[in-house]
């Protein structure tokens, strides 16, 4: 007999409230809750495939442990064993920063992925933290701790308010949004246009989401923050600048307009290869308009001068006076951040500490991915290698640049364990695979994305179905690996949850704003509700949050009693104004202008000089794919899903490329060969590649996806672009070399 259970999604940044049918303990169907108080009946099709997701034959059910060079499945008692018999040694012998651990994107769209590895990271005391924040985000991270004190401080368009829309470097048609978690991200679009509002797209490819705009701007790829300064030029030359209810929290105005002096409409032109009176426009338009808003993503972000980009994304948010507006960009207030009273802060610091090869500098306590290859691999008097490694929900062989090296360099590892549900191209070398259970067994909170969200609003979703016998929770994986790699090996993971709460409540009743301020510590704890240490750390986490009860100061409070009720969730209302509330710099308000950001714009007055010849690169995602997570999914694979080289039909016919037929492109870091795809949606100049794929390597266990296995777009890098104020690879106008592959008699 089947029966329905809800289920948030969690295969992609939109968080979808889904009905899932259930037969015994297998999902057979899954279809949009059109409750859920958040995205009301949305569905996707990576959400329609949850099912063949949550049930791929591939996934692992069992630990593995490597006895005699090869993986074999183990009880989890030996799995665990071996972790603590093969970290604490490397620990004890060589420091805690010879240990590194490597976080991928799953670990946001997980409970325990937001709950443990914080612990994990402070019990061991490592600074080799590297995570897939550095080839996507982090240069918006960087840019919003140089501005508002907190890396974590990331504003969104006001989706469902705004009047005009100007999108760079972003494709939420295809990725349902990023940085921006909106349900329905299309709908939204196409309801700004039907209440007569404007949609900009600036993208060298016609995507989607360009084909859906007012004006599409084909830009050169790689030089979006030139185009941005320009614009702010424009803004200052011609009077537009408008901080309105800004004024009193902003400084570093006249030094902003000091530093884009030289950067005019027609001295950018001809690098970003869009018209100086378009420019203009842009910039006109944007200041006219009764709300804006400018939205910058991954396209944005991976290239030479992502922060740049991504603070005069703010920038201009800023002086047109839309920053903390209905209707421009705001900042959310989840149901889970920490409430502290305004005033200011301890800022934001980079550098802090640096890489041991390269000298990167830190980023929000994260070295550059591009170097973890490096630092397992190359020998220096600046300390020891990383001698052994933590993989939590991360496949860096295809996510980070050079992948090949960074193959050769996992397999000289001391010791590796890595959390994945499948074998795939980097947990094959892992002495240790833990696997997680699959997500319909597991409960959902979106920690991360809640405080990325268009709405207010808060949901959790318990387990679908029990876990398996034989499975683990993952909650449970992540805090028994704490304890082996912290050597507390055998102690009770309750321990985990335990140690967090204490310090939590600890912390807050010595706090003056907080709501239970002067009491006991332990009398709180005990007022905790929840089957699982985790529920018990969300319950927490609501009540001393900015909605919370307060543990009983607010009886009307949200409790995870209170949020269990309302299985669909709770609406907390439309974004709203919350300076200076988030301000977090020294000075309390926001600075414009700091040395970072002064120190790099030489090199981007240097970028108005060059005009780089040949072809560039630039990536591509589809709406079906996420990351390199899904190939192993029949239903999310084939058709338009495909790893093929988009090119302009110009750029075809000059080099003899025709369409369907292979190619081989190189760059600094190899060359793959790849069947072309000829089409105008790309302009001439560009190629594109998608990301995520290159499933052919030995020794992983991903029957569907090797079918099919395409080619890994950053092996063409070799981990030398980076941005260098945020240590995000460079993956987009990225120089590569093309030419058609001549078939032998």
């Amino acid at each position: 007999m089947s029966r329905t259970a809800l289920r948030i999604c969690p295969l992609c940044e939109a968080t979808c409230g889904l009905t899932l049918t259930v037969e015994g303990s297998k999902v057979t169907g899954a279809r949009g809750d059109r409750e859920d108080v958040f995205s009301k009946g949305f569905i996707c099709p990576k959400g329609a495939s949850f099912g063949a997701v949550d049930g791929d034959p591939d996934r692992l059910r069992t630990p593995l442990v490597r006895r005699d060079g090869e993986l074999r499945e183990a009880s989890w008692a030996e799995a665990f064993d071996a972790v603590a018999a093969g970290i604490r040694p490397v620990v004890e012998r060589y420091g805690p920063h010879s240990v590194g651990i490597v976080l991928g994107n799953p670990n946001v769209h997980t409970v325990a992925g937001a709950l443990y590895p914080p612990v994990l990271l402070a019990g061991l005391g490592t600074r080799s933290l590297f995570t897939a924040s550095t080839v996507d985000q982090m240069p918006k991270h960087v840019s919003s701790g140089l501005l508002y004190g907190d890396a974590l401080a990331i504003p969104v368009p006001d989706l469902d308010r705004t009047d005009h829309l100007l999108l760079i470097g972003a494709n939420p048609l295809e990725s349902n949004g990023s940085l921006c978690t909106a349900p329905d991200f299309p709908g939204k679009l196409k309801a700004l246009k039907a209440r007569g509002g404007t949609l900009t797209v600036i993208d060298p490819r016609r995507t989607r989401t360009a084909k859906l705009a007012d004006r599409h701007i084909e830009i050169r790829p790689g030089t979006d923050a030139l185009l941005l300064a320009a614009m702010t030029h424009v803004l200052f030359e011609e009077g537009l600048v408008d901080l309105g209810e800004l004024t009193p929290y902003v400084e570093g105005v006249d030094e902003v307009r000091d530093a884009v002096r030289e950067f005019a409409p027609e001295a950018v032109a001809p690098a970003c290869e869009v018209d100086a009176g378009v420019i203009r426009t842009l910039a006109r338009e944007l200041a006219a308009a009764p709300t804006a808003a400018v939205y910058g993503r991954i396209g944005s972000c991976t290239v030479p001068f992502g922060t740049l980009g991504s603070w005069l994304v703010d920038v201009l948010n800023i002086l047109t006076g839309n920053l903390d507006r209905p209707g421009g960009a705001l900042f959310p207030l989840a149901a889970t951040d920490r409430t502290r009273p305004a005033g200011p802060g301890r800022g934001f610091a980079l550098g802090r500490w640096h890489s041991r090869v390269s000298r990167h500098p830190e980023a929000k306590g994260e070295l550059p991915l591009s170097a973890l290859a490096e630092e397992i691999d190359t020998a220096t008097d600046e300390g020891e290698p990383i001698r052994a490694l933590i993989a939590v929900a991360a496949n860096p062989v295809l996510s980070a640049p050079d992948g090949d090296r960074l193959d050769k360099a996992l397999g000289s590892l001391d010791f590796m364990v890595s959390v994945d549900p499948y074998l795939n191209e980097t947990s094959r070398h892992a002495d240790v695979v833990l696997p997680p259970p699959p997500p319909s067994q597991s409960p959902h909170h979106d920690f991360a994305f809640n405080a990325l969200a268009v709405r207010n609003q808060v949901r959790y979703s318990r387990p679908a179905v029990p876990l398996e016998p034989g499975r683990m929770a993952e909650s449970e994986i992540l805090a028994r690996l704490t304890l082996a790699a912290t050597g507390m090996h055998g102690a009770d993971p309750s321990a985990v949850d335990d140690l967090v709460i204490g310090q939590t409540l600890g912390k807050a009743v010595t706090q003056a704003h907080s709501p239970v301020h002067g009491r006991d510590p332990q009398e709180l704890a005990a007022q905790l509700t929840g089957e699982t240490g985790p529920e018990r750390r969300l319950d927490l986490m609501l009540r001393l949050g900015p909605y919370g009860d307060g543990f009983g100061a607010d009886p009307e409070g949200l409790t995870l009693a209170r949020l269990l009720d309302h299985p669909h969730g709770i609406d907390l209302g439309p974004l709203g104004p919350r300076l200076p509330q988030p301000l977090k710099t020294r000075s309390g308000r926001i600075e414009l202008w700091s040395r970072p950001i002064a120190d790099d714009l030489p090199r981007l007055r240097q970028a108005l000089r060059e005009r780089p010849a040949g072809l560039v690169l630039v990536g591509r995602r589809h709406l079906r794919s996420n990351n390199s997570w899904m190939h192993n999914v029949p239903a999310l694979t084939g058709g338009t899903n495909r790893c093929t080289l988009h090119i302009h039909p110009e750029d075809a016919e000059r080099l003899g490329v025709r369409d369907g037929a292979p190619v081989r492109l190189k760059g600094a870091g190899g060359e793959v060969t790849v069947p072309a795809e000829v089409t105008d949606g790309v302009r001439r100049g560009v190629v594109s590649l998608p990301h995520g794929w290159g499933h052919d390597r030995p020794g992983t266990r991903l029957s569907h996806a090797a079918t099919d296995p395409g080619v890994n777009v950053n092996q063409l890098l070799d981990g030398s672009l980076l941005d260098p104020l945020s240590g995000n690879a460079v993956l987009n106008g990225v120089p590569v070399e093309l030419a058609a592959v001549v078939a032998t008699p």
